[in-house]
């Protein structure tokens, strides 16, 4: 079966700009064809994107500067600029909007990605392989840029599938060889694995998503707990209940609600960059359960010292409004770019993807308490509301007040 035969069965697209930040950077100099380039500020800061051939050497995004100088030392350096930014931002927004001209299903994950739900236009424009030849075609021509698409029938196997089509490629992964796409690929490459997850994962000797698949679910809910252990074992072997939820950007504050903070003074202390998650998440969750809402992406964002700005999203497959769970997402996200030490200005955490939170069934497992975290939060609303902001809250943040 053709690719464009097999796509048929893959209404769902992953979209995925290659190395954005630097593309779009070096567009307009032909004479960096083709050389290493990293996009970046100073010795201190960190990188935001780098080219193919820089990526090659070792350079990835988040990585301090001097590190990727020593790794990549032929490497020409471009500092972003305001006017930089609002460019990324410009073109960011001609692509989803020629994403939309195909179908309305068209969920923006950060500044240069989306997934698609082509169901409603393959009537009008052919297959869902000949629509993303066409958008793929229509970026290069319009902004001079290349994406790479992932094709599937869930949302988890499309955005695995663009990683495979990069640079500049298309993965079509029809549900019927999603196991056999999915089976040899590295545990870590699941959907929501993190550092810690992963290791805990090895620790039973599950080091590829069949592995993850092929033990019991009993045995991965001692390891990882029984959500996780559920989430997990459903994705192993391809199966994701999300669907595509319509969002024109990762601030569209209708759909999100988020909070940032920025330190009095620029910190590489993981410590106090964690205790800060902890209470923006306690601050977003506690407007979620106010506006009696929920949500399934949780979205961290970092700025470092040189105003470099970079987001991490994990969607989780149940929404939350959970002080833990929201926190557990983000401080995971900061685990998982890996930095050393890179000073950071600013963080922030969103919760995306909202629904009303009387949708939402969380359905207990056996082993599973009764009462939890949500009804601590719940409790813990109520004595603020009586008491004060300060009455009840996590012990970690004791001692840390602010003026």
């Amino acid at each position: 079966m053709s690719p464009r035969e097999a796509s048929w069965q893959c209404p769902v697209l992953h979209v995925d700009m290659d190395a954005f930040y630097a593309s779009v950077a070096t567009r307009d100099r032909p004479e960096l064809a083709g050389l290493p380039v990293i996009v970046g500020g100073g010795r201190r800061g960190v990188v935001l994107s780098a080219s193919y051939p820089a990526r090659a050497s070792g350079v990835r995004s988040a990585m301090p500067m001097t590190r990727a100088r020593r790794l990549c030392p032929d490497a020409v350096v471009l500092s972003p600029t305001a006017e930089t930014y609002a460019c990324f931002e410009t073109v960011s927004r001609s692509v989803m909007e020629a994403f939309r001209q195909v179908t309305p299903v068209v969920e923006a994950v950060s500044l240069d990605e989306a997934f698609l739900d082509v169901s409603g236009a393959v009537r009008r424009l052919g297959s869902p392989y000949d629509i993303a030849e066409r958008l793929r075609a229509q970026v290069y021509d319009e902004q001079g840029i290349t994406c790479s698409v992932g094709m599937a029938g869930t949302v988890a196997v499309a955005k695995l599938a663009s990683r495979r089509a990069k640079p500049d490629g298309i993965v079509v992964v029809p549900p019927s060889t999603a196991t056999t796409f999915l089976h040899p690929l590295d545990v870590q490459e699941l959907w929501g694995v993190g550092e810690r997850t992963a290791e805990l994962l090895r620790r039973l000797g599950l080091r590829t998503v069949g592995d993850v698949a092929h033990t019991p679910l009993g045995t991965l809910q001692r390891a990882v707990g029984a959500g996780t252990a559920r989430q997990l074992h459903q994705l192993a072997w391809g199966r994701d209940r999300r669907a595509v939820t319509p969002r024109r950007s990762v601030d569209d504050p209708d759909k999100s609600i988020g909070s940032d903070e920025t330190f009095g003074r620029d910190t590489d202390d993981r410590a106090v960059v964690l205790r800060e998650l902890l209470r923006l998440s306690a601050t977003v969750a506690g407007r979620l359960r106010a506006a009696g809402v929920a949500g399934r992406t949780v979205t961290l964002k970092v700025r470092f010292a040189d105003f470099t700005t970079i987001t991490r999203s994990r969607t989780r497959s149940e929404a939350t409004d959970v002080t833990q769970e929201v926190y557990r997402t983000a401080a995971e996200l900061f685990t998982a770019l890996g930095l050393q030490r890179a000073r950071i200005r600013l963080v922030g955490v969103r919760v995306e993807g909202l629904v009303p939170r009387s949708a939402v069934q969380r359905q207990l497992l056996l082993g599973e308490r009764e009462h939890g975290w949500s009804e601590a939060d719940v409790a813990a609303d109520r004595a603020r509301r009586r008491f004060g902001d300060l009455a009840v809250r996590p012990a970690t943040l004791l001692g840390c007040d602010r003026a």
